[in-house]
């Protein structure tokens, strides 16, 4: 069964992938990062994979989640980021709306509450691609919207 969840979770990763490709749009912003919402756990995050991709693509990257802030990580955490990840580390925004107002395509990968509101603000010349369903109205987004295995 977990290989099964393993292969599942690959497979919309690769469908994340081909929407932004299928986009034709360069500058991506992703919230969420971490491995779930609420935690600044990073190792074995879906999130992770799909930013390696997308910069391996030639894609340009801003990175929200307020759960990781590089100034507040301890432990494996700060040793996960420092020697598997440190490319992406720089990539990290401050806000959300740095990650927003700077990108062409938003990735939501977590379902914090701040999400549903930032989706909210995106403009009509936005995309953005729902990977967690959040609880919001699509009437009240004017961005183009798109949602995965949901």
């Amino acid at each position: 069964m977990i290989q099964s969840v393993l292969g599942s979770n690959r497979l919309q990763i690769d469908h994340a992938i081909d929407l932004v490709i299928q986009s034709g749009r360069k500058k991506i912003g992703l919230l969420g990062f971490s491995f779930k919402a609420w935690t600044d756990d990073l190792r074995e995050s879906p999130m992770v994979i799909l930013a390696e991709a997308l910069l391996g693509k030639g894609y340009r990257l801003r990175i929200y989640d307020r759960s990781v802030s590089l100034a507040r990580l301890v432990g494996t955490n700060y040793e996960y980021i420092e020697q598997q990840i440190p490319h992406l580390s720089s990539l990290l925004c401050d806000s959300i709306d740095d990650a927003i107002d700077d990108s062409d395509v938003i990735i939501v990968g977590n379902p914090e509450p701040e999400f549903a509101e930032a989706v909210r603000r995106c403009r009509s010349d936005q995309r953005v691609i729902d990977l967690v369903r959040l609880p919001v109205e699509r009437k009240e987004i004017v961005a183009e919207y798109e949602g995965i295995c949901w």
